[in-house]
């Protein structure tokens, strides 16, 4: 805390001490951070990072913590969050560039007024454009790199730097930003024009489509498990199979598989990291004994240390 508290008197956004991180995560789960920061600016990111880097503080970065499962124990350092502070955007002609912090259901709806088509999949996914572009999200056999068209990152030595959509490496949930300490700050998207009433239209089917499938009236991450399209053609999709398995309705304290769709765990009220997690490694074990296959999970696991890992990766907490 001694370390961090020098930032405090700093202009770097909103600050927040010993913030809880259920209140920022879509699992409604996590304990306190040390420190909580909403940056409004790249230039204020900039300082926050060469500061922890120089004190040796864990930093580390969130959106809307829609694919993120933080400790109960919290965070020993620094979270950034880029969120409503951190989320302007242009339009021009075809071109739409938006500051990672721009929550992803509003932008599809802000292009969908301006006639721009090519991120209606998007538009019931509770996170924000940068968590999107991480994560190369998308629903419906769609991916939000399908519209990239150049990404603005900080990297490793300070400098904001750009890719190209080639540069992005993207592939099924996966990007070049996975692998790396870049910092997404800004996204250029290339749409198409679009009738706007018939843009709308297949956004509210998808929203229909959503509430009828997904159990939206308990916190919860979205997708527990990868829905590889190989292993899906192969096996079948990871709720399939943990539904044939006999798991939906698994509880373990406050967290259950749900009943209504078995690739989601939610919070009923009182769930907590570690109940999650053993939901995790029982449903891993269970589908691996019956399919021989080994589930891969899109969810990442925070640390107290700020430590990352694939939820699949992480072991039974006692």
């Amino acid at each position: 805390m001694d370390k961090v508290s020098s930032l405090i008197n700093k202009n770097v956004g909103d600050i927040y001490l010993k913030e809880p991180l259920s209140k920022h995560s879509s699992w409604r789960i996590g304990g306190p951070a040390d420190l909580l920061i909403e940056p409004y600016t790249t230039e204020q990111i900039l300082e926050i990072v060469r500061y922890a880097d120089l004190m040796k503080i864990p930093t580390v970065v969130i959106g809307n913590g829609t694919n993120l499962l933080f400790s109960d124990e919290g965070f020993r350092g620094i979270i950034i969050k880029m969120g409503k502070n951190f989320s302007k955007y242009t339009i021009k002609g075809n071109r739409a560039c938006a500051e990672a912090g721009i929550w992803t259901p509003k932008f599809a709806k802000i292009l969908s007024d301006n006639g721009l088509s090519g991120l209606e999949h998007a538009i019931g996914i509770p996170g924000t454009l940068g968590g999107l572009v991480f994560m190369n999200g998308g629903s419906g056999g769609k991916c939000i790199g399908d519209i990239v068209k150049k990404i603005w990152v900080i990297d490793k030595n300070y400098n904001l730097i750009s890719f190209s959509k080639s540069e992005c490496d993207f592939s099924y949930r996966k990007s070049v930003f996975q692998d790396s300490n870049y910092i997404i700050c800004k996204i250029e998207l290339e749409c198409e024009a679009g009738e706007k009433e018939n843009i709308k239209f297949e956004m509210r089917n998808i929203l229909d489509n959503r509430k009828n499938k997904f159990p939206l009236n308990y916190p919860n991450c979205g997708s527990v498990f990868l829905s590889n399209p190989v292993v899906n053609d192969t096996f079948a999709p990871p709720g399939k199979l943990i539904e044939e398995a006999g798991l939906k309705g698994y509880q373990v304290g406050g967290a259950q598989i749900s009943e209504k769709h078995a690739n989601f765990i939610v919070n009923l009220g009182n769930a907590t990291a570690k109940d999650v997690i053993s939901i995790v490694q029982y449903a891993l074990k269970i589908v691996y004994q019956r399919y021989g296959l080994y589930l891969e999970s899109e969810i990442k696991y925070v640390g107290e240390m700020g430590d990352l890992k694939s939820l699949d990766e992480v072991g039974i907490i006692e």
